[in-house]
């Protein structure tokens, strides 16, 4: 008897520990109607567009982006409405590269490595969006690279 009660105790201790973390489940619907997304190149990167037909901003906010192993917040669009973009600094053409480090003090640094929450291919996204005062994940798929 003392078995069966260390056996179900265990099971019930393990149950308890791995329910209770931070899961992120991946969302199966989009939190707004979504056209196709697409980059850019600019001059100092990569920007990544997602443009919507429908959003409820009242109910959702979306916050950011993991795309090719960058993070970035998402801005919405100041020439086009229906557009958030993501913008990823990849370089900087005002780099100043010189043995003197004075020289160099300007200069920003690129944009960190960041590890998206989900495994992705490189025409794939993260959104990030919060509803509900709770963070939800969805895979954005069929980025093209410019328009």
């Amino acid at each position: 008897m003392k078995h069966i009660y260390l056996f179900f105790s265990t099971i019930i201790f393990l149950g308890f520990f791995t329910n209770c973390g931070s899961k992120k489940d991946l969302q199966e619907y989009a939190p707004a109607q979504f056209l196709d997304a697409y980059t850019t190149t600019g001059s100092t990167g990569l920007e990544l567009h997602i443009p919507f037909t429908v959003i409820q901003e009242n109910q959702i906010s979306l916050d950011s982006v993991y795309f090719r192993g960058m993070k970035s917040p998402l801005l919405q669009n100041e020439e086009i409405i229906s557009e958030y973009v993501a913008k990823f600094h990849i370089k900087d053409p005002q780099m100043v590269m010189s043995g003197d480090a004075r020289e160099e003090y300007g200069n920003k640094a690129p944009q960190r490595a960041e590890k998206s929450p989900y495994e992705i291919e490189r025409d794939e996204a993260i959104l990030v969006f919060s509803e509900n005062n709770k963070t939800k994940y969805y895979k954005i798929t069929g980025i093209t690279e410019g328009k």
